[in-house]
């Protein structure tokens, strides 16, 4: 078994969920693009800012036990500018709040997050 994740996993997962989300969208069904209207202008500025708002996100996305919620989020985190530290850190949070039944999905966003270093997500500015 290799040490390194698989490269094409993110890859997969970004191509599947945006050709889903066209299917989705397809189906023209009112609640279902509110919903999803409602979700994307959840983490616009607010009283919190988006990025703040993301790494929130991603805290819930590790409580709950969804892998694609948290590759999806730890996606967004990296493009708001949270370092890898600041990440780690936030997941921590999940870890302390959700406890050792988290451990799986925190092996599972380590694994992304060296997906993401490996593309160069990170500046090392």
């Amino acid at each position: 078994m290799s040490n390194s994740p698989d490269k094409n996993r993110l890859q997969q997962f970004r191509e599947k969920r945006s050709i889903m989300n066209d299917k989705i969208m397809e189906l023209g069904h009112l609640g279902v693009k509110r919903f999803f209207n409602m979700d994307s202008n959840t983490y616009r500025d607010g009283a919190l800012d988006g990025k703040t708002k993301e790494l929130l996100g991603l805290v819930a996305s590790a409580v709950l036990r969804c892998n694609d919620c948290i590759d999806y989020h730890l996606e967004q985190c990296v493009n708001a500018g949270y370092s890898k530290d600041e990440i780690i850190d936030g997941m921590n949070v999940a870890l302390i709040v959700g406890g050792s039944i988290v451990i799986p999905h925190l092996r599972h966003a380590v694994e992304t997050l060296e997906l993401l270093e490996e593309e160069g997500a990170f500046n090392t500015q």
